[in-house]
């Protein structure tokens, strides 16, 4: 075995920390890491995919009687082979049994009014698409300046969400292009 200059400084210094730090009580022989199981018996593991991001991250759900006990990421993913980011590693905060104080009905304030009400699902999509229709015929162009004909509206956006799958974005894409929407970004691009 050739030992470089460099190699020698590295062994050397590397040696002589762990001597220091072992002379001073620090224990350097191997731990061995224990995981709880406890929290974990009795759950039932389901496969899902991270809804923040356009990456994909595999995510392993642990459910207890309906409802969500622990998330991790899934080692076996090919995408992140386990590891996630500091928001797919708080996923289970979504889960309503986690976080008391997630929202589990629409809230709508009216123009000029100073505190939310919570409505109903119904009234709620009712009205969405109220508002839809209502600007896209107020503003919907069937031929532009130059008279050529674009059937689209400017007054409408979307932003998609990469909790979609590809079979999903493109039934949404085709309803919005649909609608005559120009402006459809994705979340993943922003």
């Amino acid at each position: 075995m050739e030992l470089t200059r460099r190699g020698f400084l590295k062994l050397t210094g590397t040696t002589v920390s762990a001597s220091i730090l072992g002379s001073l009580g620090f224990d350097l022989s191997p731990l061995a890491a224990y995981a709880s199981t406890m929290k974990l018996k009795g759950t039932r593991e389901v496969t899902t995919i991270c809804p923040y991001c356009a990456v994909g991250c595999g995510i392993i759900v642990h459910v207890r009687d309906g409802k969500v006990v622990e998330t991790d990421g899934d080692a076996d993913h090919p995408i992140n082979r386990g590891t996630l980011c500091s928001k797919g590693a708080t996923l289970k905060a979504l889960s309503g049994d986690i976080n008391p104080m997630r929202l589990k009905k629409p809230r709508y304030r009216a123009p000029g009014a100073r505190d939310w009400r919570e409505v109903s699902w119904e009234w709620a999509l009712d009205e969405i698409a109220k508002r839809v229709k209502k600007t896209r015929d107020a503003t919907f162009m069937v031929k532009n300046a130059s008279g050529q004909v674009v059937n689209r509206t400017d007054a409408i956006a979307s932003v998609g969400s990469a909790a979609l799958d590809n079979e999903e974005c493109y039934i949404f894409q085709k309803f919005l292009r649909g609608l005559g929407l120009v402006y459809i970004e994705h979340q993943a691009r922003i």
